[in-house]
This record gives structure tokens, sequence and C-alpha cells, in this order.
């Protein structure tokens, strides 16, 4: 076994086991009145259903990139006739779909997914809407959703959220790598240096990115900055500290998500 598919094997793990914890918690809901199943979440517009929808729909087109050229075709051109409401348009539809048949559907579009990332032929990119996506690129962005949108979904639900584990590295380090990506979003210069970012992870080790000499430097709690570059906590309500102009300015606007930034969370009190 390679390393890079040591690596592929455990982030399809981690997304199976996150994953997991969500299906449970939607296990129990239904379509009546009191089912929960469209219980509003915390993002404008989106009840329960359509998170599990948006789930189950990504999953189901990153299948189609990595395995059906045409099906692959057909979303693109599907996308590019409304860009900006395309993704969400398609999670609403699913989820008017029964509670039983959507969940049936992303049980089956999550099996499939990881056996088509697992067999993606090494070396090689699937095509994505942005710029094409190695198996582990697209295992580590799916996490990052599926971790996300389940935190929207407990949240609704008045559920507690599961305690953190290490496996939010994978958000944190794809909030890491999007810094550019996220002062783009905002139309502005991404800076030009490496920043130093240190973080605690749940476990109480130490994960670090970027120089140790760097001028820009960003610490704090893992968690809070896996909730701040998913936008599911206002910059205000979280420990993380930012040394540097440009550090700060990356905490206010980051984000591992592709599309636009949307409202996210306001300050907490």
């Amino acid at each position: 076994m390679t390393a890079t598919s040591s690596l592929l094997d455990d982030l399809l793990a981690d997304l199976a086991a996150e994953g997991d914890r969500l299906r449970d918690t939607v296990a129990g809901l239904d379509d009546s009145a009191d089912g929960g199943w469209h219980t509003p979440t915390p993002a404008a517009g989106w009840d329960v259903a359509a998170q599990v929808a948006h789930l189950a729909w990504t999953d189901e087109a990153a299948t189609a990139a990595a395995t059906d050229k045409a099906a692959w075709d057909a979303l693109v051109r599907q996308a590019l006739g409304d860009p900006d409401g395309f993704v969400d348009a398609e999670a609403h539809r699913l989820a008017a779909l029964p509670a039983a048949d959507l969940l049936a559907r992303w049980d089956r579009g999550r099996t499939t997914l990881a056996k088509a990332l697992h067999d993606y032929p090494s070396g090689q990119k699937m095509p994505w809407f942005g710029p094409p996506m190695a198996p582990a690129s697209m295992a580590t962005a799916r996490f990052m959703e599926t971790w996300a949108h389940a935190l929207d979904v407990y949240d609704a639900l008045g559920a507690a959220r599961p305690e953190p584990t290490d496996r939010i590295r994978h958000v944190a380090h794809l909030g890491v790598r999007t810094r550019d990506f996220a002062f783009g979003t905002h139309g502005l210069e991404p800076p030009a240096g490496e920043f130093r970012v240190e973080l605690v992870a749940p476990s109480g080790a130490l994960w670090t990115w970027g120089p140790e000499g760097a001028d820009q430097r960003v610490s704090g709690p893992a968690y809070d900055f896996c909730l701040l570059v998913t936008r599911r906590v206002h910059r205000d309500d979280t420990d993380l500290v930012a040394a540097g102009a440009d550090a700060e300015r990356w905490l206010g606007l980051a984000q591992a998500f592709a599309g636009p930034p949307g409202e996210g969370r306001g300050r907490r009190g």
C-alpha cells in the first residue's frame, strides 16, 4: 500500500464515521408535522431535509465526476444555466422526497462515492466545478461539508453536538489551504507570504502549518478554527488569536468551501 492510498483510506474511514454520526441523528425523523424532518436549521431557508439533500446530491455529483463523463457533462451544462443558484436548487429539489427515500438515496450515494474515490486511477485528478481534484482532496472536501452541515442539523434538532474528535484536522487543513481563495472570493489580493498556524487539537496535540518565523500568525483551538472556516461561528465568538493585520483580516473572511460566503453566523448574545 502506498502512502497516498493509505491517506485516502484514512480519509474515507473518517468521512464514513462522520456521516454515520449524522445518519444516526436523523434516522428517527419523518415527514409528519412534528416529525423533525422539516425543522428549520441555522442556515436561512434550509431545513433538516435540505441539509441532508445537499450532502446526498453533492456525493452523487462527485461520483459522476469520478465515474461517468456523460452524467458529469450534463451536470456542468445544468450548472452553467444558473451558476449562483444551481446547487441550492438541487438541494431543495431532493428535499421534497419522502424522508425514507432521501435517506436511502444518501446511504447509496455515500457507499458509491467511497468506492469511486478508492478506485480512481492513482495520480489522476477528477473534474469538478472549480479546479480538478485528486481523490484525497475530494474526500477531504466531502468530510468538511458533512461535518459542517451536520452541525446545522444538530443545532436545529436541539441535539448536543458530538464531542469533537481529531478527525477535524481535515477541516483545519482545508481551511489553511484555502487562505488565498478566501481573500480572492472577497476581491482582495492574497498576502504574499505564508502564515504560521498553530492549533490545539481536541486531543491536546498541536497542529502546525507554515514557517515558524512567519510574521503573520494564527493560534488557538482547532475546533474554533474549523467552525470559523466553515462559517459556523462569528469571529468574535472564538478564542483564536491573530498576530498581524493580514492574519486578523483572514480570520474575518476565511472559508473552506467553494462558492459565495453566505451570511455566516451573527455574534452570540
